[in-house]
């Protein structure tokens, strides 16, 4: 009797792992594949800095947690004209994406003395992600201003961001400037 009760209990035991190891997958499945109603994320840097500016490093945190970080002082960064960040799914709701880039300077000849200094640049952009929807959020580099603009003040980020359903062909866009 006592056997048989034991035994019981095993098995009940058994069916609750076989249930919560189900769930678990599901909610594994949900997060990392993005497959139930969660978002996705795909962001993706583009260089569009003048020539007076290299790239050396870039980092992207998204919610305080860093997704990307690559330093490169040979100028390989820099010769990137883009490249992708993340691709992955996000919880649907509000996100902030940060960004700092580090640019050193590019001159030649009477200008040479350009490439002594570096230029810090930071930035972060808030943005919601919807149900089932992919946000595509594109970080640009850009030298802003004009010729009496300081050289410490021309480095810029833009963020173009680019809703899209999953089940629409069209897009909604907005753009916000940092």
């Amino acid at each position: 009797m006592r056997l048989r009760s034991l035994e019981k209990n095993v098995n009940e035991l058994k069916e609750q792992i076989f249930r919560t190891k189900a769930r678990l997958n599901l909610l594994k499945e949900t997060v990392l594949g993005g497959v139930i109603g969660a978002s996705r994320a795909i962001i993706h840097h583009k260089n569009e800095m003048g020539s007076s500016f290299k790239l050396i490093k870039a980092a992207y945190a998204l919610d305080g947690v860093q997704i990307f970080a690559k330093a490169d002082d040979t100028g390989a960064l820099a010769e990137m004209q883009d490249f992708d960040v993340y691709n992955g799914a996000i919880q649907p709701g509000s996100h902030t994406l940060s960004v700092a880039l580090t640019y050193q300077g590019n001159g030649f000849g009477v200008f040479s003395y350009l490439k002594g200094y570096k230029f810090n640049v930071k930035s972060s952009h808030t943005f919601v992600a919807g149900d089932s929807k992919t946000t595509n959020i594109t970080v640009v580099g850009y030298e802003k201003g004009n010729i009496t603009t300081q050289l410490s003040d021309k480095p810029a980020v833009d963020f173009r961001v680019n809703v899209i359903s999953a089940g629409e062909g069209g897009a909604t866009a907005a753009a916000a400037k940092k």
